[in-house]
């Protein structure tokens, strides 16, 4: 059974008085005698059931044992070749490649940096000694996350990080400003609430009642990715909706200033603010390209989740391509949240506002050097860009046009960022703390939870005082009727 002659014994049908069939191979026997890739196992399974079911269970493995030491002796037979060619393939080709980190980080400029955590400014000195690294910007609002701080915007030569980008891909803020004068909100109250509670969704599960539909569902990557097809159906069902967190959908009125870019008139008006990303679709892409940088892309330890891939290899242009699917989706989610709430109490918006703030895109630096720039919880700033960046449930939130500064990345904080971390958070807070906190500020909140009360924030003026040369004021929304998950 051992040798390469025998192997037409195996093949045939053979009488043993009680065999241990192959439905019963697992692949937990098959990564005992080495075989560990996915797909190789997948293969010799379908493989086993199919040409092999009369043979015994340690007939066959002994027969695996045999190809994988040897595999080159089993290409000339038809039930066996499949598998040798599978195995010589993995063999030829380099699984991963080791990296070794930089002496000195790159230049990186901190804003606002009395403010921000050691831990956040660790990270981020992390990620600027990553050996495809060019230069990196830290924004005011930065605390600690996972791979790059959030608030951490990070230029990477011709190489896309998965978690450099961000666990919710696309996350994004969205502003209606809608043709109502100040009032309105007071005088409907009641019938805004009850359209929020119709035409919003919020939590890690369900969607809306009402099946939502958008072109990005018809992207044909759903059905070109082997991995994308089974996560359309989800992602059909949760279109329109908003997850958990610190996302929120939330009326109010936003005090356009004199000799603002959009030309509005200086005076107050209604506005729709959102705040959500691509939902379960881009949390699957984030875990599935991450890990499939870690497995390619070896890093000393505690840099390991920076593992990055290639812009030029196969992996790293499909996580392009799926990372800017999910960036669709998650812009298609607020589009028909703005569509179904304006609809329902027939409003019709003067100019909207959005952008994304987890996400890496192709720039160019003054120098003429093209980076791929990652921005993890940070606004993109190019000069006359408008952005959203949003305080608290009872602090303004700003809209801002960028000044494009080079030192900055071309970017702006997304917001006046954490303080306290959730549990910190619902520790210092009591519930009716918190309802008189968002009385004297005048708002009402549906859902929420103590981990998001205002305090749990940054000083949103602070923040903003730390990022004059990187954003210029146009507008100030107040936030009225906000609601957020009740987890």
């Amino acid at each position: 059974m051992g040798q390469i002659k025998n192997i037409g014994l195996v093949l045939k049908p053979i009488r043993v008085k009680k065999l241990s069939h192959m439905g019963n191979l697992r692949t937990k026997d098959l990564s005992k005698i080495g075989y560990h890739n996915d797909q190789l196992r997948s293969l010799v399974i379908g493989l086993a059931a199919k040409n092999f079911k009369h043979h015994s269970k340690q007939e066959l493995l002994d027969l695996l044992v045999n190809i994988m030491h040897n595999p080159e002796a089993f290409l000339d037979n038809e039930l066996t070749s499949k598998i040798a060619e599978k195995i010589i393939g993995k063999a030829k080709s380099v699984s991963f490649q080791a990296y070794e980190l930089r002496n000195e980080p790159v230049f990186c400029k901190t804003y606002g940096a009395k403010q921000i955590e050691s831990a956040a400014k660790k990270q981020m000195e992390l990620a600027n000694l990553l050996p495809v690294s060019l230069q990196g910007a830290l924004m005011p609002d930065a605390h600690m996350g996972f791979g790059l701080p959030i608030g951490g915007v990070l230029a990477t030569d011709n190489a896309v990080i998965p978690y450099a980008v961000g666990m919710d891909i696309g996350c994004r803020m969205a502003l209606s400003i809608i043709d109502e004068t100040e009032g309105f909100l007071k005088r409907y109250a009641y019938q805004v609430k009850e359209a929020m509670k119709t035409n919003t969704h919020f939590g890690m599960e369900g969607g809306l009642a009402m099946r939502q539909e958008h072109q990005v569902l018809d992207n044909l990557l759903f059905n070109e990715i082997p991995f994308l097809k089974p996560l359309k159906g989800k992602a059909a069902k949760q279109l329109g909706s908003s997850g958990g967190g610190n996302h929120f959908v939330e009326f109010g009125e936003i005090e356009m200033l004199p000799d603002n870019t959009l030309g509005l008139p200086a005076k107050k008006y209604v506005a729709l603010l959102t705040h959500s990303g691509s939902r379960g679709l881009g949390a699957a892409i984030a875990k599935h390209y991450t890990q499939m940088a870690m497995n390619t892309c070896k890093l000393p330890r505690h840099a390991q989740q920076l593992a990055w891939l290639d812009m030029n290899s196969e992996a790293g242009q499909q996580y392009w391509m799926c990372m800017t699917l999910a960036g669709e989706y998650a812009k298609a989610c607020h589009e028909r949240i703005h569509a179904n709430l304006l609809k329902a109490l027939g409003m019709k918006a003067l100019h909207v506002v959005d952008n994304h703030h987890n996400f890496a895109w192709k720039d160019q630096l003054t120098d003429g050097r093209s980076v791929i720039l990652h921005r993890k919880g940070a606004t993109p700033a190019h000069k006359n860009e408008l952005g959203i960046i949003p305080g608290s449930m009872t602090t303004p939130a700003y809209l801002v046009s960028g000044r494009g500064n080079e030192q900055a990345l071309f970017s702006a904080s997304h917001g006046a960022g954490r303080a306290m971390s959730r549990q910190k958070a619902k520790d210092n807070m009591t519930v009716s703390a918190m309802k008189k906190m968002l009385s004297s500020a005048g708002v009402t909140l549906m859902g929420g939870t103590v981990e998001e009360n205002p305090l749990a924030y940054k000083d949103i003026e602070m923040v903003m005082a730390a990022q004059q040369d990187l954003v210029d004021i146009q507008g100030k929304f107040y936030p009225r009727i906000v609601r957020m998950n009740k987890e």
